[in-house]
């Protein structure tokens, strides 16, 4: 970032002389400095999976403030990386958006349309010097009868796009190399799980990030949005363990 110190990273309006707008990348690193979330598309459903960082051992576990998976509507669900609370802020938008809809049309908002102006939202607040850009990735997740399980993420920038598997989150590139190596169409949410809590455990640094907690939830043909019961969390849990200490028995 040459330009940083010159004044073209003071407003979210401005360009640098390079062709950058500053802000949105400060937004970005926000995100990075995120504890990572994945989200799996399978041939049933999609699985969302966060790396939900303990900030006090004083926190009460079972908070749901500090969550980092959200219901949005009838069947959607969203999970988010960076600013807690640009991430409820956008959470909120994101539920108006899609009670509006309904309230307009009688149906449940397609996942497409929804992302849409959850981006064009984002975007706007990378225009004006009034505002500034949100500290956030949000990823929305739905099965929609005419196309099955969908997965979009919207970035800081207000680009969206739709994914078969994607992470945000500081260490998103590790998770996108685990990601890569599934066969999700053809794998089950059942057992997409399993696989989402080794990735988690796999992206998870010991000797540098804080402790953790895991989050799960998922979306599934017939069965709507809802958090993963907490025997199959349990499960899941120690299967992303155990795999994590065979990888490390291997290296050595």
């Amino acid at each position: 970032m040459s330009s940083i110190g010159s004044g073209y990273d003071l407003s979210a309006s401005q360009f640098s002389p390079d062709g950058k707008v500053f802000q949105v990348e400060y937004a970005q690193k926000a995100v990075e400095n995120s504890g990572t979330i994945v989200a799996l598309r399978g041939s049933d459903g999609v699985v969302l999976a966060v790396e939900k960082f303990i900030q006090s051992k004083l926190h009460e576990t079972e908070v749901q403030s500090m969550t980092r998976l959200f219901h949005i509507e009838e069947g959607i669900g969203a999970s988010v990386a960076g600013l807690l609370t640009d991430c409820l802020m956008l959470v909120e938008y994101a539920r108006d958006e899609a009670a509006d809809y309904r309230e307009s049309n009688g149906v449940r908002v397609p996942l497409k349309v929804l992302a849409n102006r959850v981006a064009d939202y984002v975007h706007a607040h990378t225009l004006y010097s009034a505002v500034r850009p949100f500290g956030v990735n949000i990823i929305l997740a739905a099965v929609e009868a005419d196309v099955g399980p969908q997965i979009y993420m919207v970035e800081p920038s207000g680009v969206v796009y739709g994914y078969s598997g994607v992470a945000a989150g500081k260490a998103k590139q590790t998770a996108h190399t685990e990601i890569e190596k599934l066969a999700l169409s053809r794998t089950p949410c059942e057992e997409l799980v399993k696989e989402a809590a080794r990735i988690i455990h796999v992206c998870h640094d010991e000797t540098k990030d804080k402790a953790f907690e895991l989050e799960m939830s998922w979306v599934r043909e017939g069965m709507g949005y809802e958090r993963v019961a907490r025997d199959t969390l349990m499960k899941a849990d120690s299967y992303g363990k155990k795999a994590l200490d065979d990888t490390d028995s291997d290296s050595d």
